[in-house]
Parts: C-alpha cells; structure tokens; sequence
C-alpha cells in the first residue's frame, strides 16, 4: 500500500497558532474568575499533570512542590483542562457576561 502523505496546497498560506492568538482580546473578571482548582493538595499529588501538559496557550503552570497555577486571563475557553483532569479538580464555566477572551474574525 502507498503511503501518501499531506501538502499544504501552494494557494494557502501557512498558519501559525502564535499569529492567531496575539489578534485575540482578553477581559479578565477579577472578581468572579471563570476557572478555579477545587483543591490544591489534588494537584500536588497528581503524577502526569495534563492540564499543564494538553492546555494549547499554556495557561496552566506548575509551582514549586508540585501544584498547579491558572493564568485565567491567557485561557481562550476551549474547555481541554476540564475534561483532561483526570481527578476533575478543575471548576470550569463559561465567563460572565462581557468577560472572556473576545474573538475577531478576518
């Protein structure tokens, strides 16, 4: 069987996801943040750490001793931490009204 492989047509250009997200506009709830870590000690005791692993802007860092930090005002809402925690320690919901990250299109 032929391996075929898969070619950007020469007609598209190239896309770079850092390209993408930099033309996205972020507004941050300071007072009621859309993600949470339910408790912490879970995070300092799980061994593969997807969230920090699978997050695609790296809004999850580890800390010294094994926890975990949210950089909520890089999240882009896709909803992957949520359903990668495999101990669904992560409170996740849609920001309130006029906060999130605001898409712009063309």
């Amino acid at each position: 069987m032929d391996q075929q492989t898969t070619t950007r047509p020469a007609d598209l250009p190239a896309v770079f996801i850092d390209d993408i997200l930099i033309t996205l506009k972020y507004f941050t709830d300071e007072q009621e943040p859309h993600l949470k870590i339910k408790d912490p000690e879970t995070c300092v005791k799980c061994a593969g750490k997807p969230c920090a692993t699978f997050c695609p802007v790296g809004a999850y860092r580890l800390q010294d001793g094994g926890g975990v930090q949210i950089a909520v005002q890089s999240c882009i809402e896709c909803g992957t931490c949520r359903v990668l925690c495999l101990s669904n320690n992560i409170s996740w919901k849609y920001p309130r009204g006029g906060f999130g990250v605001a898409y712009k299109f063309g």
